[in-house]
């Protein structure tokens, strides 16, 4: 599939601002985290920017934009429209967390368990509106709606340990990043492992249903020169550079933060800033590099028709 920039950030920038505003709703009520106003700002703040930088990219992929609103009407069928209804009402119990508590220093209970189930649900849409492909195989299957949730959970806890550094470091918080970024890691090994090793759902043969009269090939193109379908779903990336950036999503996005978040456990102070302000980062680059494999590796059934002979 073709990798889109926009879908991309939109799925890595939202899914952060998803997975600090959850962790935001739930810690907060529960005094793990800091009552400050100023904190709350600078926390809300960064959690709905990067929300909202990832809607927008969104819209970005779309040919008509002026009729995105179209696509709400279709939520009782479409992950897509349910995508979109969720993300616009978690808004709302978002805000009125924010103001009871940057304005009034008040923080509710009811509002931020509202807008952490928002979070969590529309991540979740966002998920399976992959996992729901069946013409897709490498995102038909058990392991995507974890992985959007791990790396949510990682990248939202990596934001929130660097804020802590500077409002009051909290041990528990770069805990649970740690703990966030190997359970990432091994789902993302998992996913992998699983798409290298599983047999192909779809062929030529079954494609065309004359399996039975032995192997089909392609004897002549379709087209004679590229069309949306090869350039949206044929997409092909070698097995040399997938396997190259593999390497490089897990060592920047989950080996390096991993250890990065280790120091504010045993070095305090300057150290662990710094760390943070590193992990961070790192974690965003390299969920970015595994969103852009999630599509560049995926193959739809489609291509069977163009000369794929397996999917």
């Amino acid at each position: 599939m073709h990798p889109a920039l926009s879908v991309i950030i939109f799925s890595t920038a939202s899914g952060a601002g998803y997975g600090l505003l959850a962790l935001l709703g739930i810690l907060t009520p529960l005094n793990v985290l800091p009552q400050d106003r100023v904190f709350g700002f600078v926390a809300l703040a960064l959690a709905l920017g990067a929300i909202t930088v990832g809607l927008l990219a969104s819209l970005f992929h779309l040919g008509h934009r002026e009729r995105a609103w179209r696509a709400l009407s279709q939520w009782r069928s479409s992950w897509l429209s349910r995508e979109g209804v969720a993300a616009i009402v978690t808004y709302l119990p978002a805000g009125v967390f924010g103001i009871l508590w940057v304005f009034l220093g008040e923080v509710s209970a009811v509002a931020s368990a509202f807008a952490a189930l928002g979070a969590v649900v529309t991540v979740c849409c966002t998920a399976m509106i992959y996992r729901s492909l069946k013409p897709v195989p490498r995102w038909h299957n058990g392991w995507v709606l974890p992985i959007y949730l791990l790396a949510a959970l990682m990248s939202g806890s990596l934001w929130l340990a660097l804020i802590l550094q500077f409002f009051g470091p909290q041990p528990a918080i770069s805990g649970l990043a740690v703990t966030a970024i190997a359970m990432a890691a091994i789902a993302k090994l998992g996913y992998w492992r699983f798409i290298d090793g599983e047999s192909a759902t779809s062929t030529s043969e079954s494609a065309t249903g004359l399996g039975g009269l032995g192997a089909v090939r392609l004897f002549e193109a379709p087209h004679t020169s590229e069309n949306y379908l090869l350039k949206e779903m044929g997409f092909q990336i070698a097995r040399k550079h997938a396997a190259k950036l593999r390497r490089m999503a897990l060592l920047a996005g989950f080996g390096l933060p991993l250890l990065l978040s280790i120091v504010p456990l045993v070095a305090p102070g300057w150290p662990a800033i710094v760390a943070a302000c590193l992990a961070a980062p790192l974690g965003m680059f390299g969920i970015f590099v595994e969103r852009w494999l999630f599509f560049a590796e995926a193959k739809h059934v489609v291509t069977l028709y163009y000369g794929q002979s397996a999917v």
